[in-house]
């Protein structure tokens, strides 16, 4: 395993007594990604993470987060985290939370107090800092659990669901944050239901399901390749379709609907020609980009809700 990694595993398996969460995960995230991790509710997900927080001791296989074992008391303090269900002490004020935390992380006076007032500033609650957590809304506690993710400078942070709860503009606050960090050469790791937040904040996802890794996508060659094609053909031979396979992969047919992925858009006019010369007959012709919707159906299945 490489230390050019911020997270590595292999054959990583979690069981609960007879129920097996996580069966055989093998990732590699490259330092400096910001990576969406994605699958359907009980796919392994937060076992996941917590493995990777060495909060979970693995029932088999092998981790490295920044090339080290994540049970080291080094590596955790090189790490971010906000959690999805958080129960933050609700007596503290905003100021005192964020306090705790960097002590916590045995951050200098000086240098904590610095910090706490550039990231009160950051996720907009300044003039919040006196308030116990108690008064504040859903939201704000999502916000204010994302200043004490990032109190320490953390080369890498897991963020599980950071935008539930939040408004418009605060989701694009967080979008903003994640970017910024990604700037700094932060590794971010994103679990989040919320494909379109997804979409436009990761360079890669992950699709799991029964603890295992489906596929790995790059969310660039996402929005700049692939095309979802749907034809209405009569007449089109089964034995045809492997003739497609030059221009298309996942195709399939049927009745009279023909449903493929285009590698090129390029190869649209070619596939309807060679629809023509096979003998079929093409009352439609309907390519669409796919979109990390499109793609998640794809690989997970109809099955597979967030």
């Amino acid at each position: 395993m490489s230390a050019q990694f911020a997270i590595q595993s292999l054959s990583l398996r979690k069981e609960f007594g007879k129920t097996v969460a996580v069966r055989g995960l093998n990732l590699e995230v490259p330092r400096g990604e910001v990576f969406g991790f994605l699958g359907p509710n009980g796919a392994g997900k937060t076992t996941s993470i917590k493995m990777f927080l060495g909060l979970v001791a693995p029932t088999s296989g092998n981790i490295r987060i920044l090339g080290e074992e994540p049970a080291k008391t080094e590596i955790r303090s090189r790490l971010g985290f906000l959690p999805e269900h958080f129960r933050f002490h609700e007596w503290l004020t905003g100021q005192e939370f964020l306090t705790l935390h960097g002590r916590l992380y045995s951050i200098p006076s000086a240098r904590l107090t610095a910090r706490i007032e550039e990231l009160l500033e950051l996720v907009g609650l300044a003039e919040f800092r006196h308030k116990q957590l108690r008064t504040y809304s859903k939201g704000m506690l999502q916000r204010i659990g994302l200043a004490q993710a990032l109190l320490n400078r953390p080369e890498l942070v897991f963020l599980d669901e950071p935008t539930s709860g939040l408004d418009p503009v605060g989701r694009r606050l967080v979008r903003d944050i994640i970017r910024s960090l990604k700037t700094e050469g932060t590794t971010v790791f994103l679990n989040s239901h919320l494909l379109s937040e997804v979409e436009i904040t990761c360079d890669r996802v992950a699709f799991i399901k029964f603890g295992e890794v489906l596929r790995v996508s790059s969310l660039s060659s996402l929005v700049d390749g692939e095309t979802t094609l749907t034809a209405r053909v009569h007449n089109l031979s089964p034995e045809s379709l492997p003739g497609l396979s030059a221009w298309a992969k996942d195709i399939r047919l049927d009745g009279n609907t023909l449903h493929m992925v285009v590698l090129d858009e390029e190869s649209l006019p070619a596939i309807n020609r060679y629809l023509v010369e096979s003998g079929a007959q093409v009352y439609a012709f309907s390519p669409q980009k796919m979109s990390l919707e499109d793609l998640f159906i794809q690989v997970v299945g109809m099955d597979g809700g967030l």
